[in-house]
């Protein structure tokens, strides 16, 4: 009953934090603080999502598509190397200090290299989004499969178990929270990759979509986007949580 009513109040909070932010922004802009033509009411944005609102569905899917391959081929590179990395402590030392480096490289930067390598398809859109989600995952499960109970290991070994039987006994199960934390992250980077990807090069997508309605000085549908894209990153985020309830049934209260 308390968590019940404790998820309840902060729910409240949340709704109440969001009706403070819409009431900023109407404010804002009926005192015409900023010009409408640059920042439009909130009114304004949820007629241009009604209107456009087939057009986006349509933008939205090719975004999602990108964003499910490259989330998928991450989680999958990440995960295998963070399991060689824990297995072979060598490796480790030789690779941990190249994934620090592909993070002090900015995804921006690397976006129209990677449409000049590979095209205004989809493939530099998936690689992008896989060199955004690649390190988080790799040091995520990596200190998850570090974190396990060394007695537990003990124990299972002299008992005869073998390194697969350590691994998902105990390995997986002690993991499974840093796993849904990062896959989290994962999702929302997902999202943003695949669009600014689309910024700068691509022909369908939400940051296509994006792109021309700002360059036409359309602001109400390009806010209308950020809200499609933030909608779109919660709902990814609550799924994880559905997945991550069912997954761990024995962290309910």
């Amino acid at each position: 009953m308390k968590r019940k009513q404790r998820n309840i109040g902060i729910n409240v909070y949340a709704i109440f934090s969001i009706i403070t932010i819409f009431c900023i922004w109407e404010f804002v802009t009926l005192f015409e603080w900023v010009p409408d033509f640059m920042l439009p009411t909130p009114l304004q944005v949820i007629q241009a999502f009604i209107n456009d609102f087939s057009l986006l569905m349509f933008h939205a899917r090719i975004t999602l598509i990108e964003a499910a391959y490259g989330l998928i081929l991450g989680m999958f590179l990440g995960i295998i190397v963070a399991l060689i990395m824990d297995r072979f402590k060598r490796v480790k030392e030789a690779l941990y200090p190249i994934l620090v480096l592909t993070q002090t490289i900015p995804t921006i930067a690397i976006a129209p290299l990677l449409t000049v390598w590979f095209g205004f398809g989809i493939m530099p859109k998936v690689v992008l989004i896989i060199i955004t989600i690649f390190f988080p995952v790799s040091i995520a499960m990596l200190n998850g499969f570090s974190s396990i109970d060394q007695d537990e290991v003990r124990l299972l070994r002299s008992m005869g178990a073998s390194q697969i039987q350590i691994f998902w006994h105990i390995k997986i199960p002690s993991s499974l929270d840093d796993f849904f934390a990062v896959m989290k992250v994962a999702v929302t980077y997902s999202v943003i990759g695949a669009v600014i990807s689309e910024w700068l090069g691509g022909v369908v997508g939400l940051g296509v979509y994006m792109t021309r309605v700002r360059k036409s000085y359309n602001f109400d549908k390009m806010f209308a986007v950020i809200f499609l894209i933030s909608v779109l990153s919660l709902l990814l985020v609550g799924l994880i949580n559905v997945i991550q309830r069912l997954s761990m049934p024995w962290k309910k209260d």
